[in-house]
């Protein structure tokens, strides 16, 4: 316990990538640059849908709540990491960590949920064409909005709760954010109860809302299937391709992390694969929606035409 007062009162090291000290002015450019991206995307996606009507829908409603998401996310890890990699401060503590945790956890919760409302409003749209605006009603949007972060918030809790209950050896961690897998490792004591808990919380935010957007793209591609021209069932399609790949990308990295066993955890593995979904994912995600969707590159070549216009 003495070892656990210690931490609380200094707190931790974040060792980021610090063994591979010959790459961290490398790491350092390129994590600038993938930030600097993230930022200008998400914010021209949030910025765009604003100002053009057309992109004043649900599902444009729903996209702008992902680009915030992907703002705060990202905006949770990459400044540490920056400050980390550059050698001005590796440590933050106790309070710091704790609270970092519970972020990374409320936005990434927040996003898994989200990202089911966002296939039950394509469903709305492909299988229910003729009612989906009734449906996709402003007041049901705000609702399933709310409830992603809600659910984020209550997943979030959870494990920060059983994350603090843990009596914790030791300062350094060998990650560039305050990780739930990383800080077990650290553990005084069994943590086998711990580890149970936390598997079964990943998996309700991961495996439950995966299963749910899986079953509404069955239901999507019988849908389609019913559409007799092949320029139907591409238009019907459309949209949901950029979904599809954004799910890919986010579930494929944070399954890979977090549905593993904390003693088969590899710290140097697990860090990487962190700077896919924190990172790498956010800044891809306005370009996947915006390459794949002619609305946003008319809105966008729109507003641009009207700041050259002002000039």
């Amino acid at each position: 316990m003495d070892s656990f007062n210690t931490s609380l009162e200094g707190g931790f090291v974040l060792m980021g990538f610090s063994d591979w000290p010959q790459l961290e002015h490398v790491f350092f450019i390129f994590i600038s640059i993938f930030y600097f991206l993230t930022i200008l995307g998400n914010s021209t996606i949030i910025t765009v849908s604003r100002m053009d009507r057309r992109l004043q829908t649900p599902m444009y409603f729903f996209l702008n709540n992902l680009s915030f998401l992907d703002l705060c996310y990202t905006t949770s890890t990459v400044p540490q990491l920056l400050v980390s990699i550059s050698g001005i401060d590796k440590t933050i503590s106790y309070a710091g960590c704790m609270t970092q945790f519970f972020t990374v956890l409320l936005l990434g919760g927040t996003e898994c949920v989200l990202l089911v409302m966002m296939a039950f409003d394509r469903y709305a749209a492909v299988c229910r064409p003729l009612h989906y605006t009734t449906i996709m009603h402003p007041l049901l949007c705000q609702a399933l909005a709310i409830s992603s972060w809600v659910g984020g918030l209550v997943n979030s809790l959870t494990q920060t709760v059983l994350i603090t209950t843990i009596p914790l050896c030791g300062h350094h961690l060998d990650h560039f954010f305050c990780d739930m897998l990383v800080l077990l490792k650290l553990a005084c004591e069994d943590t086998e109860r711990i580890e149970d808990n936390v598997f079964v919380a990943g998996a309700i935010i991961l495996v439950c809302p995966v299963t749910l957007i899986l079953g509404t793209y069955v239901l999507i591609v019988h849908a389609v299937l019913k559409i007799k021209s092949m320029a139907g069932r591409r238009k019907a399609l459309g949209t949901c391709g950029s979904h599809l790949m954004v799910v890919f990308l986010f579930y494929g990295s944070a399954m890979y992390t977090y549905l593993q066993p904390v003693r088969g955890y590899s710290e140097s593995e697990g860090k990487f694969v962190a700077l896919f979904y924190t990172i790498v994912t956010p800044m891809l995600n306005p370009l996947i929606y915006t390459l794949r969707n002619k609305d946003v590159k008319g809105a966008l070549c729109k507003v641009l035409g009207r700041g050259t216009d002002t000039k």
